[in-house]
């Protein structure tokens, strides 16, 4: 990675970056006092680099956890932008870590059969994962995710942006110069529009994994469907080992989730929930838009009833904290039928009417959902003691990630909901 001289492209984009700061700063003559911005400078890679940074490396313990993936007595744990950690759960009262894999630019992952695939920044790269102790990539399909962090990349550059590192810009402040102007302020360059999660629905034969509600990522059939901010990205991977790019489907902008459900793929965005038809798995087809206020909008199904949370943040700009629920029974015509409030709804999940929700630093709410229109009267279990960001609900064990680590609990018996274990945070 670097941030010297660059050849002309990458000087032709430092141009285009950095051009707002040029023009701000011809009007320093009229300005009488200093302001502070802070600005995100861009870290060009290598594709060379990208390619020989992957490596599979001993155990190594959580720092910073991201998504989280299961697949079999497997638990795979992103470690942000860093890699995957895959850990032995066939006693999930003891999980061990058995080996990391170093993959810069990771974000998410997920598994069918004996092979997982991750994000690679721009590409995707898929992993023979037979032997979790030697692990061995078999596949690499470059330029899947082509609008990393907003900037989009060209398919025959040597170079990418890889990252944006935070530093203070200070410059005279007045009538001409109030504003730092778009894309230089508030973190605007940090809007990630590649990255995502995964989620899919555990099959026979050949399945796939089953992953959280933060998702970008997901398996159905002998496809994997990703979404970036504005498209849907097909992959044929019935050659587990040699997946291969298909159609890609103008969505609109601001899509953050992806959720597989009977031949459907719900979509989150941050205005609201798309319905695809997904009956031919290669071609998705619109069916409808379900609008809501801006706002995060993760999303799981079950039976007629989708489950979607809102919330506010920076990231999610909006000021709403609720948990909706929307028959879909007409799939063309989905209907709001109730909305509950909420602290700082995140991830959730669902498993036969109890519903798992994420509060954020407010913890991990468990609800008996059986009544729809009175889920707040039925609170089960309120776990205040987490930070928590995302769950994958098993059939009698859940998986939740959240900021100090992963935590399993057996929820078999509703009323007595015990903690199994924790892998904790190193920092």
């Amino acid at each position: 990675m670097r941030k010297g001289p660059l050849p002309v492209l990458q000087q032709a984009i430092a141009l285009l970056l950095f051009l707002p700061a040029m023009l701000l700063s011809s009007c320093s003559d009229e300005c009488e006092s200093t302001t502070t911005f802070i600005v995100y400078e861009p870290v060009y890679m290598l594709r060379t680099e990208l390619k020989n940074a992957v490596k599979v490396t001993p155990a190594q313990t959580l720092k910073e956890p991201g998504k989280i993936y299961t697949k079999g007595h497997y638990l795979f744990i992103n470690e942000v932008n860093k890699g995957v950690h895959i850990v032995d759960n066939s006693n999930p009262s003891l999980p061990r870590f058995l080996s990391f894999i170093d993959i810069p630019g990771n974000l998410d992952m997920a598994v069918k059969g004996n092979i997982l695939y991750a994000d690679n920044y721009i590409d995707l790269v898929a992993f023979d994962i037979s032997n979790p102790l030697d692990v061995r990539l078999v596949s690499r399909v470059e330029n899947i995710f082509p609008t990393y962090f907003g900037m989009v990349v060209n398919d025959t550059a040597a170079v990418f942006i890889s990252e944006f590192v935070e530093t203070q810009l200070k410059q005279p402040a007045g009538t001409d110069c109030s504003s730092a102007g778009p894309g230089w302020r508030n973190g605007w360059m940090t809007f990630d529009g590649r990255s995502f999660a995964s989620t899919s629905v555990a099959q026979p034969g050949n399945s796939s994994g089953k992953g959280g509600s933060m998702a970008r990522f997901t398996i159905s059939g002998d496809h994997l469907y990703t979404v970036s901010n504005s498209d849907l990205q097909v992959l044929d991977i019935s050659n587990t080992s040699n997946p291969k790019k298909g159609e890609k489907i103008r969505l609109g902008w601001g899509i953050e989730t992806i959720f597989p459900y009977d031949n459907k793929l719900f979509i989150g965005s941050t205005t609201g929930m798309h319905i695809y038809d997904n009956s031919n798995p290669t071609s998705p087809v619109h069916l409808s838009t379900y609008a809501h206020v801006n706002s995060c909008d993760p999303v799981v199904v079950e039976g007629d009833l989708a489950w979607v949370t809102l919330r506010s943040g920076n990231a999610c700009a909006g000021f709403t904290n609720q948990l909706e629920v929307i028959n879909i029974s007409n799939p063309r015509s989905p209907q709001l039928v109730k909305t509950y409030p909420m602290q700082n709804p995140h991830g959730l999940g669902i498993d036969r009417s109890t519903l798992f929700l994420c509060e954020g630093k407010y913890g991990l709410k468990i609800f008996d959902a059986k009544d729809h229109l009175k889920v707040s009267e039925n609170l089960i279990s309120h776990f205040k003691e987490h930070d928590a960001f995302d769950v994958i609900p098993m059939g009698s064990n859940l998986l939740l990630i959240g900021q100090d680590g992963l935590y399993q609990y057996d929820y078999s018996n509703l009323k007595d909901i015990k903690l199994l274990s924790k892998l904790p945070v190193s920092r």
